[in-house]
């Protein structure tokens, strides 16, 4: 049997070599519960649109819009298409290749003049045509039309692999869309918080301001009957101006805010106006953390990271195909006619059959190394994903001591504002009356102005730690199940 020898050297290498390696599966232990206490009722999963929980309709519609219209999840989407016409072309090698041609030609005498004189000459000058010369001086016209396949056996995997690499880059392409999404959506609302909480403060510091010049009113009025001294006149005077100037920071935080907004929204600064003025027009969204084993599948980062991890595979298994023989099959078939002036000529056919073995036998060592990238790349990846995923547990873990901590600290901060406001409104009517001076007071205002500001500033804090929260549990996402 002639074809013995290839076929048993065929056989060889499929035995010698195991390519369709095993998924790689590193070895992940989820936590069963939080370390961080929570209340019983907070073990379940946090919604998809978890921001409702703001009760705020123009966040609602900032968060739309941002869906829409912001820039980084276009791009992001953008490269999901380019991925997905990637792995279009990468499937295509698992198909025959055809192609058609068609070709046409003409033949004749340069000058049809000199050829009819030299056609009457060869007929002895008798004036009759011989029917050989006139058909030598006549137009040929042929035409001719093929088509061949070729067609790479995929005998090792090597194509298939390269297909599933690129469904798997294609996975990976989505999944990063989708963190890209749920980062543009926590940072809307981070960023509106933001603004809310600065037009809290600055609320703040214009009733501080009116506080103080209620002060400078009565300084100036003692200072006019020789009750206090100029230089208590002159203090006062330079905290209001203090209190003027510590405005102009916040109002300048607010403007850089909105316009990190309107870059977040895909819009222009001046098109974006914010209508709320408080962080107090907000609900607090309730709890939610779901449990630790449900994090693998509740987030896209770490759903990224795994379709990573599986393209390596399959790249690794394509990079050991790649220094096996290659099997080749090629087909043609061509049809040809001749065409005279006058007279249609005989038509031809043929065909053609070919197979071909390809065995590099000397690269420098390339394939060897394309091999040795792959697996490397594999064990990266393999590290990559385990440090997502130690990363996700750890931040949902310093979310939720946050939210603790800042809890804590809200609650005492409110019963020091209520404090310094009761101390400030004594040590004024005091110093009206004329029991207590003016460094009393000012100490009394700023005690006032400082604790109030802590509390505006501690309440951003706890309405954006919960928003890290839901963004370190995937927001709500979870990674569709595949369809039976």
């Amino acid at each position: 049997m002639r074809d013995a020898p290839i076929l048993l050297f065929l056989l060889a290498f499929l035995s010698g070599c195991d390519l369709l390696a095993e998924p790689t599966q590193p070895d992940i232990k989820a936590p069963t519960a939080w370390a961080e206490p929570i209340p019983a009722a907070a073990d379940v999963w946090p919604a998809a649109d978890w921001w409702h929980g703001f009760k705020s309709n123009e966040l609602d519609g900032l968060v739309a819009a941002a869906k829409a219209d912001n820039l980084d999840i276009g791009m992001a989407a953008a490269r999901v298409e380019q991925a997905e016409a990637q792995m279009r072309s990468a499937s295509s090698s698992l198909w025959p290749q055809l192609s058609l041609g068609f070709d046409a030609s003409r033949r004749g005498p340069l000058d049809a003049d000199a050829a009819a004189k030299d056609s009457q000459s060869g007929t002895g000058g008798s004036g009759s045509s011989n029917g050989s010369g006139s058909s030598a001086s006549m137009d040929q016209n042929s035409f001719g039309l093929s088509l061949s396949a070729s067609y790479e056996v995929d005998f090792w995997g090597r194509n298939r692999s390269q297909r599933n690499a690129a469904q798997e880059t294609l996975r990976a392409s989505v999944f990063d869309q989708q963190t890209v999404a749920l980062t543009a959506t926590t940072s809307v609302a981070t960023t509106y918080l933001q603004i809310l909480s600065l037009r809290d403060r600055i609320a703040i510091a214009d009733n501080n301001l009116a506080n103080a010049r209620d002060v400078l009113n009565v300084v100036t009025a003692k200072a006019t009957l020789g009750a206090v001294s100029p230089a208590d006149l002159a203090q006062q005077t330079g905290v209001v101006a203090a209190q003027e100037a510590a405005l102009a920071p916040l109002q300048q935080q607010e403007r850089e805010n909105i316009y990190a907004l309107a870059i977040l929204l895909g819009r222009n600064p001046e098109d974006l106006a914010i209508k709320a003025h408080s962080l107090d027009t907000l609900a607090v969204p309730p709890l939610a953390t779901g449990l630790p084993s449900e994090l693998l599948t509740r987030r896209p980062d770490i759903a990224k990271a795994e379709a990573d991890l599986a393209g390596a595979d399959a790249n690794v298994v394509a990079a050991r195909a790649a220094m096996l023989p290659t099997v080749n099959l090629s087909g043609a078939l061509s049809l040809e006619t001749a065409v005279l002036s006058t007279l249609f000529g005989p038509a031809g056919a043929a065909y053609s059959v070919a197979g071909s073995v390809m065995q590099t036998i000397f690269d420098g060592g390339k394939l060897a190394a394309d091999a040795d990238i792959a697996e490397a790349q594999r064990k990266e990846l393999v590290l990559s994903y385990r440090s997502v995923i130690i990363t996700a547990f750890s931040e949902v873990e310093n979310a939720l001591v946050a939210i603790r901590v800042l809890d804590r600290q809200y609650a005492l901060q409110k019963v020091q504002v209520e404090q310094a406001d009761k101390a400030f409104r004594i040590v004024s009517a005091r110093y009206k009356g004329g029991s207590d001076d003016l460094i009393t007071l000012l100490d009394a205002q700023r005690t006032l102005f400082d604790a109030q500001d802590a509390l505006g500033q501690l309440r951003l804090q706890q309405l954006q730690a919960i928003v890290t929260l839901y963004k370190a549990l995937g927001g709500g996402w979870q990674q569709p199940q595949p369809s039976a």
